[in-house]
């Protein structure tokens, strides 16, 4: 392949290449000239221009395949573009002589092709420099077209587009032929042709004036007719044409008016040109009238369907601006349509008109108009519905019955209701909260006209409005409550009028229905009277039909915990309903006239309704006494037989029965079959007959059969027009699914409407019994006996054969889907025995012959889910060999694809290992299929099943990817492109081919040629005319991309997909933003620049493809495109938002400023419309101004919130760089990219958010500004000191949060503020109270409404929605208490008078009842299930029993905050002892009923504190936070210490369970403060027994008693040592003995601990040398030897010498751990002597035995001095000890570490001190005459640092000492050891003055000391000097040289040795 890549062709390797490899080799050298002849230098391009012309040239006549053709054209053009353009003229004659060609052979066509392919790319690159050649080129090609067939047709016509777009108005002359030719071509058999001229005279019509005026009529009836029989692909090139010449008609382009003087078509021309269409069809105006007149045949759907596309293509030609303008006359029009005879002759008929002005309203108004218009269109609406309703009312009111018309006018109208209902109720839903105006505004009226449709006297126009009405409540939640409670009064009320009663209790199913979309909720007791009203109106037995049904089954909306209450009665109802027995049974038969029949079956099919709705939505409820008592009345409704009854009562009940078989399979479906399996048999006949229409005269099919399918097969099935932005129509032409309508299903009417719909269609009845009965089949059969399960096949096949026909065809149909549904269903392990499943393979085999392509997809599908039941290998080889035969022989198209694809799905059910064996074989035999040109279908089937094997193959596929790779790439280059259906299949199996592969791909050997095939093979497939096979392009670039990344070209690939983008194809705008999102992840700097590159082409502006992206988000509706399209932005604003700071934020602020600049700047009237009529499209253009077929909208409101979610993304992601968060530092930087710089644009998003109409969206913004005000509430103001950045903004915040306490918000809104409020108050920011104040009366509001108790208000929403706010409210107050106490330093007894606290202080006595109530409640729901009899049955202070589960989740959120508040309260009242005066409640009716409220006050104080105390404690999780605070006053109150146990049992849990350090170090602060309380109670223990006199008993005070025994589960000392052990052991694992012992461990060196970490073990430390002061003599005894060998443990563990020689906090708390223990008073205590001193020794032996090379010797030095200064009579003379002391101190001495030997010295001088001389004296020996000699030795090395300086001076200080501590006697000869050495540190008076720094230093130190010890000892000074006359030369001239240095000086140098110098070192911890 890199041989291709040159800019000529080289011949030579083409040569050397195999004959099938060739035309790939051309198609990858044209890809590489396409690209570089583009960029490549001029000058070398015309220097072979003429090789280059010549190769070129040559390739024409080589047959060149379609996509090299399209290439070779392009890149000739191109050449000629840029090089010199002589020969352009001979190549066009040659060119053209092609074309003329007499030759008609199959093997000269590709030739003829290329041909026309370049004449149309000369003309259209370079357009009129070709000047006057091109009429003979049209007339040419125009002759060419009348002789040639379907392909060269296609060409000619695609070609000639081309020369007309080049040429443009330049080609008038020829307009009139071309258009002549080209229209008689619009009705061609071929559909690619139809397609190909539509798009040809589309281009004509920019420039042919007469298309639009004087032949207008004529282009609409060609339209109309080429629609009769179309495919999609031409429904969607004609709708355009149609569209846009209608448009054109009505606004023409003004360069071609300004030419010509042109009469304009008016719109209702316009309108009704294309309402005939939509009438009549193509059949033309005269043959029509005679037709009207026999009452002639209906439109061909194909024709509406076509026409309601170009009537959307019209208007968004047309623009939304026009739209509004002109939407009143648009609505009429469109409703006319629906409600004209024509559009209605049948009910289906009338069902499909509906769909298809329902689709042109919704694709329109969604669509094209912004938020505002929406409204204004919202009110036309409204207006066209009460216009229609007065005229229905006038004519049902119209008694005398004169108006003989008006019956036909009602039934026309309820179509209109219909669609305008639907439209209306898709507008307010998409709008959500922002349609509060078209509600509110009293002249619309909207709810007043929609209910006044539930009387309308047609069932569909009642449904509709009840519909409507749905989605009002689901998108203005406020509105359910008030709604149901006007719909309950009316039916109250208006009982005498039947339609009232339906249309009411329509209404009111609906609503409930809404429930669950309403988060909130409705309160529980709007359900209870809803119901009631309900069952009344049952129990009265209305004579109505409809009603009972839908009043039974609304029962069972509103979610379990109501039907509990009402379920007794309904069972009861339920029963009476039917008959109680056999005879009663009988009995009925005989009764009963039809109406009352009529009203009985009504009746029974609402009960079964009912039943069903109970199992689906309560399975909580259903015990098996309730099971059993379902199937009373369901057993019954199975044995009523209904035919006998429609025999004598006539033909009109059967609609009736069939709706109670339909909702008896429904309810059978959910049952389990156990349940029914006493009656299996008569049930499965019923459902055998029902779907093989032996009673049905009708030749019903089931809808399932698509589903049942597999959704990759859809290729096959044409299924993929569901993935269409056409579907809701498409289906018409297709299948029945398009017939849905709410009207053949009223309980539709509050289901859960299916996901992916808007809005419900249940299909007609007789297909939905067909598709009920044939799912129930499928669920029973697997629980059949086998015998059954025979005759059952047996009789289907019978069935097949007895049918004839289309009959046939629909048995056949019913009966595949049932056994396909029986299969998938089927955990049955087996068909059954050799005769079932030769029975089912028989049915199976005969239809993959069968000609309807449906029933073979099933029969495969039957097939592959047949083995995978079976499994057996000798089965699935016989029904394999059984297809590899019939291929083999077979020679029809029909037998050839229904085996091939058997194949397929062999391969996909038995999976790659269970079928390799017939791997070889199938691939062979398809890859043979796959070549077979003369049918394209064999060739799609083979290619799909290939694929298929390829998926389910794996790795064992990869012997036979070259082969299958060489044939797809062949392939593509030959078939015609008009067979998209092959290149589809292509497509799947390149994705299969590479995913084989797999990561194989990135390698650079023999894999580079598979690579390459892949992408070439990607490359024609994107170059391709249709929409799915670029988007199998897409795709498999896709996987390319994630296995080998490299190799794919980012710079073309994104640029492709930016401009699918604005496809108008569903499917491909879904497979380019979902490659988007692949890449983004990995590269989304690259993407975006990549796309950038293409601005000036695709209209994106500066916004980029950010902007592109957000413009989408508005206007699509499917939800996998919004949630892609989410994640790529999400994935871009993760890699690139921190660096494009200000683009992305102003990204943001632009999607969020569309709408609601109205809220800032309140200007006058006439200014605010002139602003509205701008607003829409003037403030947010997503893809320019220019780009007419998509108008921009001011961004949506769901898009809004996006933006509003991605600003706290960049909030969060800016965390990690201090510098966005620091005015000051970003000031130094000097860049715009830092965040704080932006932080008005956020305030100012967060506030335009938090207050817009949206509901979704204020929670969005408060959540934003809550971020913001946490992350920059401590941000500085520079040039302010002492002031912070975000006090300026104390207004906004403040405005921002007053419309969330409105009482009209929303509770979780208000929820939602407070959080904010505290967070605001909480966050310091402002400190002035007055300011504050604002913000705090919101509080203060929403606390009065807390106190309000239950019940008070009106309630619009549930009661968990009630108690959400309040505890949100509770929560915030906490927040805002703790906060405002954390600024308090804690040494400050008096508050300041402006103290935030202030603000809290007058509310504290209703905040701690509440709180204190809250816990309770808590405290009760968090008991485990089996003590819920316990809970109080009106519910707690803030949830009723009914909301309990909602209710957990919110208290479960905040009660953390308010625990915490209430210790901190308790903590400082003492308990509440000051309040326990007002605890009585002042007014009762505002507390809150608190369970204990009044017994309080009886209660002595003691208790209540106890009460309190258990209350605190039993929240067990929550002493995290929280108790620390309240434990110390109080714990011992309570006198046992149980409750301590618990505590600590709690804590330890809590420590196994959660990790983080934070909570750990929490866990460490309860505990000491326990152990501290623990003492304090101890302590007054012994004293009061002390002040009792019984000093005898006092040591046994304390754990362990006498014996010292701890008793675990008893002994709070034991829990604590196992708390803090598993700390210790956590952080510290060595310390753990068996983790020595193991023989895979491997001695680790001792290691500084993380901060936290060593935080946590320093306080675990602590308390641990805190645990034997708890104890009793004994009792210490037992646990000493575990804490010291602990605390040695960790001294050992992390004693590590640090760079600063700081001392590591586990460290000094293990030294302050060992002094504690060591003084402790129990070294007194005789009778533990013993022990005692053991205790001392072995600690001290195991300190002195570890020694490792980096270990501190520093810190193990001081431990040992405290052991030796602490302990010392019980380690005075053992001698090892001593010897290994004196080690110790030796080798620190020795130390080179002028540090160590400076701590050594200190910690000598301590030991020599010490006042025991038994302990001195050894030491001394030992070590003073090292020391001596260490200082000696200083004079020949003097220090060179001032660290050594240091060393020296502690030596010399210990010397002194020593000198000190002699006696007199001595005192000669230790000053002869001190004062040589200090005169030899002296300098000679010479050398002073150039002596370094640290040298002076020494002398001048030595100086001092001989000058104070003179004085000091003056005989034996005179002595030691007289001694050496040489000391005294040198101490007397530095005396000399030291006064004559500075008088000054010397004065204040003799005041200095006065003082004795204090060390310069000093521990941070004083241990001594």
């Amino acid at each position: 392949m890199e041989l291709a890549h040159s800019l000529l062709l080289n011949e030579d390797a083409l040569a050397q290449i195999t004959e099938a490899k060739r035309p790939v080799f051309i198609f990858e050298w044209l890809r590489f000239l396409d690209k570089v002849l583009v960029a490549a230098n001029r000058v070398d391009v015309k220097e072979k221009q003429k090789k280059l012309v010549e190769q070129l040239t040559g390739l024409i006549s080589s047959a060149p395949g379609p996509p090299t053709r399209k290439l070779l054209a392009k890149n000739l053009a191109t050449l000629y573009s840029i090089g010199d353009t002589f020969t352009v003229f001979q190549t066009l004659d040659k060119c053209n002589e092609i074309i003329k060609s007499k030759d008609d052979t199959p093997a000269y066509l590709p030739t003829k092709l290329a041909a026309v392919a370049c004449v149309g790319a000369f003309y259209e690159k370079m357009g009129r420099m070709l000047g006057s050649s091109f009429p003979d080129t049209i007339n040419n090609l125009l002759k060419a077209l009348k002789s040639a067939e379907s392909q060269g047709r296609g060409e000619i016509l695609l070609s000639l587009q081309k020369v007309l777009s080049g040429l443009g108005g330049a080609a008038a002359s020829c307009h009139r032929d071309i258009y002549k030719n080209a229209r008689s071509l619009l009705t061609d058999r071929s559909m690619a042709v139809r397609c190909a001229v539509a798009k040809c005279l589309l281009e004509l019509q920019n420039e042919a004036v007469f298309m639009w005026t004087t032949e207008l009529e004529n282009v609409a009836t060609l339209c109309f007719k080429a629609l009769e029989g179309s495919n999609y692909g031409v429904r969607v090139a004609v709708a355009k044409l149609l569209g846009t010449v209608m448009a054109t008609a009505l606004m023409p382009k003004q360069a071609a008016v300004m030419r010509q003087n042109v009469k304009r078509a008016t719109l209702e021309e316009v309108l009704e040109l294309m309402a005939t269409g939509f009438l009549r069809g193509g059949s033309g105006f005269l043959k029509s009238g005679g037709e009207m007149l026999k009452g002639g045949g209906s439109v061909s759907r194909e024709v509406r369907v076509g026409v309601t596309q170009a009537y959307v293509v019209f208007v968004t030609t047309l623009g939304g601006q026009w739209l509004e303008r002109n939407f009143a006359t648009f609505l009429s029009h469109v409703l006319d349509l629906v409600s004209h005879p024509r559009a209605t002759q049948t009910h289906v008929e009338a069902v499909y008109s509906r769909r298809c002005v329902s689709f042109m309203l919704r694709a329109t108004l969604g669509g094209l108009l912004g938020e505002k218009a929406q409204i204004a269109a919202g009110k036309e609406i409204c207006q066209a519905i009460s216009k229609q309703m007065r005229a229905v009312e006038a004519v049902v009111n119209d008694i005398s019955g004169e108006n003989k018309a008006g019956a036909a006018d009602v039934s026309a109208s309820q179509h209109v209701m219909v669609c305008a209902l639907k439209e209306l109720g898709s507008l307010v839903q998409s709008l959500s909260a922002t349609a509060s105006p078209l509600i509110q505004e009293p002249s619309i009226g909207l709810l007043e006209t929609v209910t006044s449709v539930l009387l309308h006297p047609s069932m569909a126009a009642r449904l509709a409005a009840a519909w409507c009405l749905r989605c009002v409540a689901v998108a203005l939640p406020y509105q359910l409550t008030p709604l149901l409670d006007r719909c309950a009064e009316r039916i109250n009320n208006l009982k005498s009028s039947p339609e009232a009663v339906s249309g009411y209790s329509f209404a009111m199913a609906a609503l409930l229905g809404g429930v669950h979309q309403c988060p909130l909720g409705i309160p529980h007791s709007k359900g209870k009277t809803s119901l009631s009203c309900l069952l009344a109106l049952i129990s009265q037995q209305h004579c109505l039909p409809h009603t009972d049904n839908i009043a039974t089954t609304l029962l069972l909306c509103p979610g379990p915990s109501l039907v509990r209450y009402h379920l007794p009665k309904m069972l009861l109802l339920w029963r009476n309903v039917f008959p109680r027995s056999q005879k009663e049974l009988e009995a009925e038969k005989a009764r009963g006239d039809s109406f009352s029949w009529q009203v009985t079956l009504e009746g029974r099919a609402g009960a079964l309704c009912a039943m069903r709705s109970f199992v689906a939505h309560c399975p909580e409820l259903l015990t098996e006494d309730v099971i059993r008592r379902l199937m009373t009345p369901i057993e019954c409704a199975m044995t009523m037989i209904v035919p006998a009854i429609i025999k004598v009562h006539g033909a009109h009940l059967k609609a009736s029965a069939a709706m109670v078989r339909l909702r008896l399979y429904d309810i059978l479906a959910l049952l389990p079959p156990k349940t029914y399996e006493g009656s299996f048999n008569a049930l499965l006949r019923e459902l055998v007959a029902e779907f093989t229409l032996t009673d049905n005269s009708a030749n019903t099919t089931t809808s399932l059969l698509r589903s049942l399918c597999h959704y990759d097969d859809s290729v096959l099935m044409g299924s993929w027009l569901q993935e269409t932005d056409h579907k809701s129509i498409e289906d018409q032409p297709n299948s029945a699914s398009g017939s849905g309508a709410l009207e053949h299903d009223p309980s539709s009417i509050y289901l859960r409407v299916p996901i992916g719909e808007a809005i419900p269609g249940p299909l007609p009845l007789g297909v939905s019994v067909i598709d009920a009965s044939v799912a129930l089949f499928g669920v029973v059969f697997p629980h059949v006996s086998f015998k059954h399960r025979l005759q059952m096949l047996d009789h289907f096949a019978e069935c097949i054969k007895q049918a004839k026909g289309v009959r046939q065809q629909a048995v056949q149909l019913n009966i595949f889907t049932a056994v396909l549904s029986a299969l998938k269903v089927s955990k049955c392990s087996t068909l059954g025995p050799e005769e079932v499943r030769k029975s089912a393979l028989a049915l199976v085999m005969g239809a993959l012959d069968n000609p309807n392509p449906i029933l073979r997809c099933a029969a495969g599908e039957a097939l592959g889910r047949m083995a995978q039941v079976v499994g057996e290998a000798t089965f699935i080889a016989r029904m394999a060999q059984t297809s590899f035969d019939k291929l083999k022989s077979a020679r029809d198209v029909v037998s050839r694809t229904g085996h091939s694809l058997a194949l397929g799905c062999l391969h996909r059910y038995v999976g790659g290992i269970g079928s390799g064996q017939h791997l070889k074989t199938s691939v062979s035999i398809l890859l043979a299929l796959a070549q077979d040109g003369s049918s394209h279908e064999v060739q799609t089937w083979a290619l799909h099943s290939l694929a298929l094997i390829v998926d389910s193959s794996g790795p064992m596929y990869r012997g036979y990817v070259e082969p299958t790779l060489s044939l797809v790439l062949t392939l593509l280059l030959t078939v015609p492109p008009s067979h998209t259906e092959v290149h589809q299949c292509l497509g799947r199996c390149l994705g299969a081919l590479i995913t084989t592969v797999g990561p194989e791909l990135q390698g650079n050997s023999t894999i580079s040629t598979i690579r390459s095939s892949c992408l070439v093979g990607c490359a024609i497939m994107q170059d391709h005319s249709d929409s799915l096979v670029q988007a199998a392009a897409i795709s498999c670039l896709q996987q390319l991309h994630m296995f080998a990344p490299r190799h794919v070209n980012l710079s073309s690939l994104v640029p492709c997909l930016c401009v699918h983008l604005c496809s108008s194809h569903l499917l491909l705008r879904r497979a380019a933003v979902a490659c988007l999102r692949q890449l983004a992840q990995r590269e989304a700097a690259e993407v975006c620049e990549y796309a950038m590159s293409l601005a000036k082409r695709l209209n994106i502006t500066e916004t980029g493809l950010e902007g592109v992206l957000f413009g989408m988000l508005d206007r699509e509706t499917d939800r996998k495109l919004c949630s892609d399209i989410h994640d790529t932005l999400g994935h871009m604003l993760s890699s690139l938002a921190v660096e494009k700071l200000s683009h992305w934020l102003k990204l943001c602020k632009d999607v969020l400023a569309a709408t609601t600049a109205v809220v800032f700047e309140v200007k006058d009237e006439e200014d605010s419309e002139k602003k509205d009529e701008m607003d829409d499209d003037t403030m947010f253009t997503g893809l320019g101004e220019d780009d007419k077929s998509k108008p921009s909208v001011a961004p949506r409101w769901v898009t809004r919130v996006f933006a509003a979610d991605c600003l706290c993304r960049i909030i969060l992601l800016c965390e990690n760089d201090k510098a966005h968060f620091d005015l000051a530092l970003t000031k130094q930087i000097k860049t715009s990219e830092e965040l704080v710089l932006h932080l008005s644009d956020l305030i100012r998003m967060a506030f335009m958010a938090a207050t817009d109409h949206s509901n979704q969206l204020r929670m969005a913004g408060l959540q934003a500004l809550e971020d913001i005000i946490k992350k920059f509430a401590s941000v500085p103001e520079p040039e302010f000191p002492g002031h912070v950045i975000l006090e300026q903004y104390q207004a906004n915040v403040g405005a921002a949060l007053r419309p969330a306490f409105s009482p009209d918000t929303p509770s979780d809104i208000t929820a939602k503020a407070c959080q904010v409020c505290s967070t605001w108050i909480g966050s310091g920011v402002v400190s002035d109270l007055n300011d504050l104040r604002r913000v705090h009366n919101l509080l203060v509001s929403s606390l009065d409404k807390v106190q309000a108790g239950k019940g008070s208000s009106s309630q619009l929403y549930s009661e968990s929605a009630t108690t959400m706010e309040k505890l949100a409210v509770l929560k915030a107050w906490a927040e805002v208490r703790l906060q405002t106490l954390m600024r308090v330093p804690s040494y400050v007894s008096v508050l300041p008078p402006d103290s935030l606290i202030t603000l809290v202080q007058p509310e504290l006595p209703s905040l701690s009842r509440l709180w204190l109530a809250m816990l309770r409640d808590y405290a009760l729901l968090t008991l485990p299930a089996e003590f819920s009899s316990q809970l109080p049955p009106d519910g707690g202070a803030f949830y009723t029993p009914e909301t309990i589960d909602t209710a957990r989740l919110h208290y479960r959120g905040s009660w953390a905050p308010v625990l915490h508040a209430v210790a901190l309260w308790l903590s400082s009242t003492g308990f509440g002892a000051g309040e326990e005066k007002e605890e009585v409640p002042s007014a009762p009716s505002k507390a809150p009923a608190l369970p204990q409220g009044a017994s309080f006050t009886t209660k002595t104080f003691e208790e209540s504190v106890e009460d309190r105390m258990h209350l605190m404690l039993g929240k067990e999780k929550c002493i995290i936070c929280s108790t620390v605070y309240s434990i110390p006053a109080f714990f011992f109150l309570m006198n046992t210490s149980v409750r301590t146990l618990e505590l600590l049992n709690v804590l330890h849990r809590l420590l196994l369970t959660r990790d983080p350090p934070a909570v750990q170090l929490q866990v460490t602060a309860v505990v000491q403060e326990t152990i501290r309380a623990a003492q304090d109670h101890l302590q007054r223990q012994r004293t009061s027994k002390e002040e009792e006199g019984e000093k005898d008993s006092q040591p046994c005070l304390g754990e362990g008693g006498d014996k010292g025994e701890l008793v675990p589960g008893k002994s709070l000392v034991f829990a604590a040592m196992e708390l803090l052990v598993f700390i210790l052991v956590r952080h510290l694992p060595q310390l753990n003995t068996r983790v020595k012992e193991s023989p895979s461990h491997v001695p680790l060196r001792p290691q500084r601990l993380p901060e936290e970490s060593a935080r946590l073990v320093a306080n675990t430390v602590s308390i641990l040398a805190e645990l034997p002061s708890l104890c009793s003599p004994a009792g210490s005894m037992t646990i000493l030897p575990t804490a010291l060998f602990l605390i040695t443990g960790v001294l050992r563990e992390t004693a590590v010498k640090t760079a600063d020689n700081s001392v590591p906090l586990p460290v000094s708390a293990a030294l302050q751990g060992i002094k504690t223990i060591i003084t402790s008073p129990l070294a007194r205590v005789e009778s533990m002597q013993t022990q005692w001193t053991g205790l001392v020794r072995s600690s001290l032996a195991s300190v002195l035995e570890h020694s490792q090379p980096d270990m501190d010797e520093v810190s193990m030095l001081t431990a040992i001095t405290l052991f030796l200064l602490s302990a010392s009579n019980e380690l005075v003379g053992v001698t090892v000890l001593q010897k290994g002391c004196m080690d110790r101190f030796r080798n620190a001495l020795n130390s080179s570490d002028p540090w160590v030997q400076a701590r050594c010295y200190q910690l000598l001088l301590s030991v020599f001190q010490h006042s025991s001389r038994a302990l001195s004296t050894p030491y001394i020996h030992a070590l003073a005459p090292l020391m001596v000699e260490k200082l000696k030795a200083v004079e020949r090395s003097r220090p060179g640092t001032a660290a050594e300086l240091q060393a020296v001076q502690e030596g010399i200080r210990v010397l002194e000492n020593l000198v000190g501590m002699g006696e007199e006697q001595n005192r000669v000869q230790l000053l002869a050891l001190l004062v040589p050495t200090l005169v030899s540190y002296l300098l000679d008076e010479n050398a002073i003055s150039s002596a370094p720094q640290v040298s002076k230093g020494l002398h001048d130190f030595a100086l001092q000391n001989l000058m104070r010890i003179g004085p000091l000892y003056p005989a034996a000074f005179k002595i030691v000097i007289g001694a050496a006359p040489e000391l005294k030369i040198r101490l007397e001239s530095a005396i000399r040289a030291n006064q004559a240095s500075s008088r000054a000086k010397a004065a204040a140098r003799q005041a200095q040795p006065t003082v004795q110098a204090a060390p310069t070192i000093k521990l941070k911890t004083s241990f001594f």
